[in-house]
């Protein structure tokens, strides 16, 4: 048997905590639906095998017409961001260690389930951007590449817990934006990319209860490891998955595209203050009985949700400010 490595004997306690939990995993299992059940990308596009696809087409593509530049440019900052899902796959196999590739272990099949389900997302908005004929297929490919190449780090350092807490926060906030964008396409009247913002909302939820649920027994049964660990990931802004993404020519892509979003409505400095909240409320933060470095922990989330708080409008009026830019993904027009 090898030796345990001092990084491995720093998890050690975190690893046999989460794998004691198997059995809350194997009971929220129910959170991915049957495959058989489940919606594909090609049920909310045109059939193009059909005798009337050219008519499905039509009707698609005078629907999409209508969409602003703004809004197709926070559609493919959304899609880029779930297309480099590989990325984030492989920073949370940390937790459910199936090196094999296919254990039977609760772990290892919720993070292959959710793995599956996610994947549909980048697939439907790719294929929708692209039918749409309204934006540059090979720019937005080439911002894929790049995310995918660079990597990604959520700065969660090799810690177990930081990994649940990141995609309590994560998985909350592209609900959030899914759901946004599909309110502004059925204001612009493409009812049929607001459905499919809606079902991709609806995914999204139901892993945000999974890892809500499991983060939230971490804090019953370690309350202070896992106060450390968000107040530690909460510390700073928390890094978003696409925050590395540029399409060669704009070094600043994510900064203004994230613009965008917040102008829109899409995405918000509010909307990251409430999932702050959200969390402490879900997990009980204000109510735990702590001491020493724990306690100090629990204040500085408490305060840092209320300090988020009184900037937001702050933000608001700054972001409102920022001149509008070209994005390369739809043709170097501003938005």
């Amino acid at each position: 048997m090898s030796p345990i490595s001092a990084e491995d004997a720093r998890i050690l306690p975190q690893i046999e905590l989460l794998r004691s939990l198997g059995n809350v995993v194997e009971e929220n299992l129910s959170l991915l639906l049957p495959i058989e059940k489940a919606w594909q990308p090609t049920d909310y596009l045109p059939d193009l095998t059909q005798p009337d696809w050219h008519e499905q087409m039509l009707r698609f593509r005078e629907s999409a017409e209508a969409l602003t530049d703004e809004v197709l440019v926070v559609l493919v900052g959304d899609m880029v961001t779930e297309e480099a899902l590989p990325n984030y796959a492989i920073s949370l196999n940390l937790i459910a260690r199936d090196q094999e590739g296919n254990s039977d272990e609760p772990w290892a099949k919720w993070m292959r389930g959710w793995v599956a389900e996610e994947n549909r997302h980048g697939d439907l908005l790719n294929a929708f951007l692209r039918l749409t004929g309204r934006v540059d297929i090979r720019s937005i490919e080439v911002t894929v590449h790049h995310l995918l190449s660079e990597g990604f780090n959520p700065e969660a350092q090799k810690n177990l817990y930081a990994g649940l807490v990141y995609t309590s926060f994560q998985e909350r906030a592209t609900k959030i934006s899914h759901h946004n964008v599909g309110k502004l396409a059925a204001q612009n009247g493409d009812e049929n990319l607001a459905k499919i913002c809606r079902k991709i909302a609806g995914d999204e939820s139901r892993h945000e209860q999974f890892y809500t649920r499991l983060m939230g027994e971490v804090m019953k049964l370690d309350p202070e490891g896992g106060m450390l660990i968000f107040r530690d990931l909460m510390r700073g802004v928390i890094a978003m998955p696409g925050r590395n993404m540029t399409d060669g020519k704009d070094p600043d892509l994510f900064e203004h595209f994230a613009e965008v979003a917040q102008r829109t409505g899409v995405y918000t400095i509010h909307d990251y203050t409430d999932i702050l909240n959200h969390l402490i409320t879900e997990w009980g933060v204000r109510d735990l009985p702590l001491s020493g470095e724990a306690a100090d922990a629990q204040e500085c989330l408490c305060k840092q949700a209320e300090r988020l708080a009184s900037m937001a409008d702050l933000v608001t009026r700054k972001v409102a400010r920022q001149p509008r830019c070209k994005f390369s993904w739809i043709y170097d027009r501003t938005a």
